[in-house]
């Protein structure tokens, strides 16, 4: 729908209907100079997809001021996310039923072409609190019939975003034949005390909430390519093996459960082998491969994916580094009912299946993996494609505890044991199902491959796996 001036019918937002998407100008009520929203506002209001309670609950946002543009505030994706996050992390039982975002008005081709950003340098704004009063009244005629009773009108709370992300500079973007437009940026993040840290990152719009991955970038005087936005960063390239993304570290983790098959391996001359389902910017690949020796195939679904991971990560294949396109759940699934030796190779090849896909439904919020993870067709063939002493490990974001439930019974019929790793960021877990037990000489902290991975990722990261 066009952000231009909208005329409300009377009684429009009296009742909840689900999915619906209302986006209007709306005067400023705090025409103050110092203000440093401008004049029109834009209003969009949103309404859950799911029933929510008899008396329902408002929420509303004030988009960050310069991110009108970004399409976290400025899609029906974004604002579904928002939506989704916010009835999560708040402290209620009932979930918000409406979400209303206030902020600027975007520009006309934001759409399709995100802008620079810069925060403002001003951190807790008198003003701002003045606007959100100001608001009110709107805010109050935007609440459905049923949020009022004869003893009280509803409350509205203003929730509050913060991302960390001082500084976004759009490098490209693109359109991919299966994840659609894809935005690669580079940000500077807020890391206080610490200076902020440089970062590329890529995010698709059709969940732009979330980021799909992210490399650290380093000073390279050596390339002509310099950060677009601000100049004084100087010119960066992508570290490639970065593990930056919060739970890449703890997938690797679960090497330290098959540290004795893989030193075994090595000490015949054999190379451990993973299977990357989901390639993204390829930071796992190639940490992979370069911080742990292990030869390496990636499977990913868009090929415009893989070219930006190539061209803007850093991602660089060679004999150790294969990189597939198409769907690695069928390629999985393929395996194991071909009686040739399909592009996977052969059964019991790999040591370890790392599978990072997303569920592509943001009508759900953020969730992961996507439910053909879940079928035992999937989970039959991924452990014939397995070696004896194999590993599963995939990243989860489980939308409810039911869906975490079925997960994880549906794993335990097929594996022999299931370990867990909480990554700590309220959102994350990662599991590990284990084709043969794991025996106490396969859990001591001792070898080359274990004393690595303590090296890389830590020890504490490595303790906190646990059997479930």
């Amino acid at each position: 729908m066009d952000d231009s001036a909208f005329h409300v019918a009377a009684g429009a937002f009296e009742h909840l209907s689900p999915l619906r998407f209302v986006c209007f100008s709306f005067p400023n009520p705090l025409p103050n100079p110092r203000n440093p929203y401008g004049h029109p506002l834009r209003v969009a209001v949103l309404d859950s997809p799911f029933p929510g309670p008899s008396r329902p609950r408002v929420a509303a946002v004030l988009v960050p001021l310069g991110r009108e543009d970004d399409w976290i505030f400025s899609t029906v994706s974004g604002h579904l996310q928002l939506l989704s996050s916010s009835s999560n992390d708040d402290d209620d039982d009932d979930p918000f039923s409406r979400l209303v975002l206030v902020g600027g008005v975007p520009s006309p081709s934001s759409s399709s072409s995100p802008k620079p950003y810069i925060r403002p340098l001003f951190g807790s704004d008198p003003d701002a609190t003045l606007l959100q009063q100001s608001l009110l009244p709107l805010l109050l005629a935007l609440c459905p019939k049923s949020a009022f009773t004869r003893e009280e009108i509803p409350h509205v709370p203003f929730l509050s975003f913060d991302d960390g992300v001082l500084r976004i500079a759009p490098v490209e973007t693109l359109v991919g034949p299966v994840v659609g437009e894809m935005l690669v940026e580079d940000v500077a993040v807020d890391r206080s005390p610490e200076p902020p840290e440089l970062r590329r990152r890529l995010r698709f719009k059709r969940m732009p909430n979330l980021v799909q991955t992210q490399v650290r970038l380093v000073p390279d005087p050596a390339t002509s390519t310099p950060l677009s936005s601000p100049s004084e960063f100087g010119p960066c390239r992508p570290e490639a093996e970065s593990l930056v993304q919060p739970y890449l570290g703890p997938m690797v983790a679960g090497f330290s459960l098959i540290a004795s098959a893989i030193e075994e391996r090595a000490s015949t001359g054999l190379r451990p082998r993973a299977l990357c389902i989901g390639v993204g910017g390829g930071a796992l690949l190639m940490s992979l491969r370069t911080q742990f020796g292990f030869d390496v195939v990636g499977v990913e679904a868009d090929e415009i994916v893989v070219s930006v991971a190539r061209q803007h990560f850093g991602l660089v294949e060679d004999e150790s580094l294969q990189v597939l396109v198409g769907d690695g759940i069928q390629m999985v699934n393929s395996s194991r009912k071909g009686k040739q030796e399909g592009p996977l190779g052969g059964p019991s090849c790999f040591d370890a299946i790392i599978v990072d896909l997303d569920s592509q439904d943001a009508m759900n919020g953020v969730s992961a993996p996507p439910m053909e993870i879940l079928e035992r067709c999937f989970l039959l063939a991924a452990k014939s494609v397995l070696n004896a002493k194999g590993v599963l490990i995939v990243n989860v974001i489980p939308s409810n505890g039911s869906f975490y439930k079925e997960l994880t019974e549906s794993f335990r019929e097929v594996f022999s044991e299931l370990y867990e790793l909480d990554v700590g960021n309220g959102e994350n877990f990662v599991i590990f199902a284990m084709v043969s037990p794991v025996g106490t000489a396969t859990t001591e902290s001792t070898g080359t491959v274990y004393e690595k991975l303590s090296e890389v990722l830590g020890r504490r990261l490595l303790d906190g796996i646990r059997k479930i």
